[in-house]
């Protein structure tokens, strides 16, 4: 979907956030999808929570690095951002739910702001949220960026834990990229 004009792709990473997100889509009229959560997810949102397709939240802000997660892999995002914290380093952390349209003043606003970016991504890296981030911040504001997530490997079947780490796509490898980010911004 990705690579359908006009489609919109959405990532949502609690059932607050997809119940907001599908009254939005029944309403779009343009083709979407939206990929569901299974089970084992952390409730990010409150109830009350509303979202808009297109515009991602900002859920911590900080000076030294974005990093920008979607769906599961949210939750891995603000676990990577508590153990950044503690070793003195500031992560912002966007959920970009809405893949495309990007939010991309969003993006480029972290992207001016903190000089570096990682993605996390349930998906393959090359056709989702890291090569969307890739192709803006490379076009309009060139910044290093690491990518968390599937690399162009077969998906298999089993826990989830366990597919996490199959995959790096734990907060430990956001955690690793992110200091990734950060030397090759200061280098």
């Amino acid at each position: 979907y990705m690579t359908v004009p006009g489609a919109v792709v959405i990532d949502s990473c609690d059932y607050v956030q997809t119940k907001s997100l599908t009254k939005k889509l029944a309403e779009y009229p343009k083709l979407s999808y939206m990929r569901l959560i299974r089970k084992n997810f952390k409730t990010i949102y409150a109830d009350s929570s509303e979202f808009e397709i297109g515009k991602g939240v900002t859920l911590k802000d900080g000076k030294d690095v974005t990093i920008i997660a979607s769906g599961i892999m949210l939750d891995e995002a603000l676990r990577a951002e508590e153990i950044l914290n503690a070793e003195g380093i500031s992560a912002r952390v966007i959920d970009m739910h809405t893949w495309k349209p990007l939010d991309e003043e969003l993006v480029l606003r972290a992207a001016a702001e903190t000089g570096c970016i990682v993605t996390a991504e349930n998906h393959q890296v090359g056709t989702g949220l890291g090569s969307a981030i890739t192709n803006l911040t490379s076009a309009k504001n060139p910044v290093p960026v690491e990518r968390i997530g599937i690399q162009n490997r077969f998906g298999q079947v089993g826990p989830q834990d366990f597919l996490m780490q199959q995959y790096n796509l734990t907060a430990e490898d956001i955690v690793a990229a992110a200091l990734r980010a950060i030397a090759r911004r200061q280098g």
